[in-house]
């Protein structure tokens, strides 16, 4: 148990370091460690009171590139924690004897808090055509909003890149409107933010703050703010905009 319980905490900071850090872990480092978590799992699952498999989710025919990419989530508890595990996989990358066989492209590993199922929403979240993934990750202070990490695919790596900082955003859509997405924070008041994919995070572009009025500010590349509408007079509510210049708000709002 103790020499499982030390692979795991390898294997998550591992995975961490390697994407929130940026400092090099190989993939077949993280691979061999996923293996040997796996391995060593099913050799001390019998005591269930200690770790155990809680949720596991795998689609292999809408994730990216349709029947090529797969991609599996697990959640684990281990003793008082639970940690998530997200694997993507290639259909026959880099073999030509064997195109059906699946090789792992990056692995993830995560603490979580959350409570609910990972609900997952694979969908096209930068409208470049390829499917991509969010999973309930965390659980909020605040029932309204709903806290889900981000995996949008690169299909010239053929990677799945983790958005560092889409825990900062709750209830993300894309947002047809502006091809951006857009989140919508709930709190004593309401703000919508306009994010652009750079990378692998989130930028604020433009927010509409419902809190003592309404006000409307742009960013720029630096996140400096700059006012553009200011309305002391403006009703409060909890409403969500698809647009920020001109105000549109969400017809089912």
């Amino acid at each position: 148990m103790k020499l499982f319980t030390i692979l795991f905490l390898t294997l998550f900071v591992a995975c961490n370091t390697k994407r929130e850090t940026k400092n090099a872990v190989s993939k077949a480092d993280t691979t061999k460690v996923v293996n040997e978590v796996s391995h060593n799992y099913n050799q001390q699952n019998a005591d269930t009171s200690k770790t155990e498999i809680i949720e596991t989710f795998v689609d292999s025919l809408n994730i990216g590139e349709k029947g090529r990419c797969k991609v599996e989530l697990i959640k684990l508890r281990v003793y008082d924690d639970n940690y998530v595990i997200v694997k993507f996989y290639i259909k026959g990358r880099y073999t030509t004897k064997d195109p059906e066989t699946w090789m792992v492209q990056n692995n993830y590993c995560y603490e979580t808090t959350a409570l609910m199922d990972f609900d997952p929403n694979i969908s096209d979240f930068n409208n470049d055509n390829f499917n991509d993934i969010t999973f309930i990750s965390a659980t909020a202070a605040r029932g309204a909003n709903e806290v889900r990490r981000l995996f949008i695919y690169d299909n010239q790596k053929q990677e799945l890149i983790s958005i560092v900082n889409s825990q900062d955003y709750p209830n993300m859509l894309y947002n047809k409107e502006l091809d951006c997405i857009d989140a919508f924070l709930v709190y004593g008041g309401c703000s919508t933010v306009f994010l652009n994919i750079k990378g692998d995070s989130l930028k604020e572009f433009a927010s509409v703050e419902l809190s003592d009025g309404l006000t409307v500010s742009i960013y720029d590349k630096n996140g400096n703010e700059k006012v553009i509408l200011r309305d002391k007079k403006y009703e409060p509510g909890y409403i969500r905009f698809k647009s920020f210049k001109p105000l549109k708000e969400y017809e089912d709002q």
